[in-house]
């Protein structure tokens, strides 16, 4: 009978923030058009058109209205502090969105959001689950891992929000990924908080990516909004993996996370170190990134999205197979080595390319 229920209250959290998104997308379209809040596309941007950027809004009241009402106060006291989270993030994007903010600014917003999380929220990783022979850790080794965790998500997400429906099709992803193994382990909470931003991202998606009239993007305020809560799912993944002899269980749980998020980890952590070789601030703009690489191969946004999506599912399959013969470390060594070799296909195919053009300019020539 309680499964019943939850499985009704996970179906309506979802389809709550789906109508909440859906239906004040067009009126949030209206108001941007009338007070020229446009994303102006300039030589870093893979748009040629003005479009609103405060799709994060509809994001943001999917999420909040939608869990607000199918989450358990009682039963996830946690909740109140997410929420309190959500709202720092969320006038930090907005107002990023709107007047363009400095990024050391924005950072600190991501600091406070984060530091009310792990204070406040005891949202925070304990346990390292063996890794370097590393089990249980102090309050301030846990402090620190779990703000870089969030920080390292939060812009992860914001990275790669570069083209229609990816950084949405890869949040919806992950945290189906997530809300699936807590509704087996009978975690509804953290399962109807994930629905509820799964709900939010896809009647984002049919606008962003299928939308004509009424085309928007989500802007720093919808991939801030992913980062953090998908950060939550992480963090509640680990710690519920903690004790191994539980049904459902999983050893390697931090690399099984690392290998989730995939596309949004690697894609930072690549760009960052390009940035540091060459000299470049690393908060500075670029367009180094994977999804950036795959549109100089004259590829459509869908194809790009489509692309990078099947191989986010096909790591998380990748990593759940061997999840169960594998070590921490071995598993991240290998997602890490098999996410190298993907990541030079696009710019090795970009120099054939390029080398093909010459070919053929001096063969017109003669």
């Amino acid at each position: 009978m309680n499964f019943n229920i939850n499985i009704c209250l996970g179906l309506l959290s979802f389809i709550t923030a789906f109508i909440v998104a859906y239906i004040s997308i067009p009126t949030i379209v209206r108001v941007a058009r009338t007070k020229h809040l446009f994303d102006e596309p300039d030589e870093r941007s893979s748009h040629t058109q003005k479009t609103p950027t405060l799709g994060g809004l509809a994001i943001f009241g999917g999420l909040v209205i939608s869990s607000g009402i199918c989450v358990s106060h009682q039963q996830f006291p946690q909740f109140q502090y997410i929420i309190a989270a959500l709202v720092v993030v969320f006038f930090i994007g907005i107002k990023d969105d709107i007047l363009i903010i400095a990024p050391i600014t924005k950072f600190g917003g991501q600091i406070v959001a984060a530091f009310i999380l792990i204070v406040f929220g005891g949202i925070r990783i304990s346990n390292l689950h063996g890794f370097f022979g590393i089990n249980e850790i102090n309050y301030l080794a846990s402090f620190c891992i779990t703000l870089l965790t969030i920080l390292v998500i939060l812009n992860g997400f914001n990275f790669i929000d570069g083209v229609d429906g990816l950084s949405a099709s890869i949040g919806i992803i992950t945290s189906t990924t997530f809300v699936i193994w807590f509704i087996f382990v009978k975690e509804y909470q953290l399962a109807n908080m994930g629905l509820a931003l799964i709900g939010a991202l896809f009647a984002f998606f049919l606008f962003n990516v299928f939308g004509k009239e009424n085309k928007i993007f989500m802007g720093d305020t919808g991939s801030l909004i992913i980062g953090l809560i998908v950060s939550i799912l992480v963090i509640e993944f680990n710690q519920l993996n903690i004790d191994k002899s539980k049904l459902y269980s999983i050893y390697p749980a931090p690399a099984v996370s690392f290998g989730i998020l995939i596309i949004p980890l690697f894609d930072l952590m690549r760009v960052m170190f390009i940035r540091f070789v060459i000299g470049r601030p690393l908060l500075k703009p670029d367009k180094n990134h994977l999804h950036h690489q795959l549109l100089k191969l004259n590829l459509s946004h869908r194809v790009v999205t489509l692309i990078i999506s099947f191989v986010n599912i096909l790591f998380i399959g990748f990593v759940f197979y061997t999840s169960t013969y594998i070590s921490i470390r071995r598993q991240l060594l290998l997602i890490l080595i098999i996410a190298f070799f993907l990541s030079y296909i696009p710019p090795f195919l970009i120099d054939q390319m390029k080398k093909k053009k010459v070919i053929v300019q001096k063969a017109e020539n003669k």
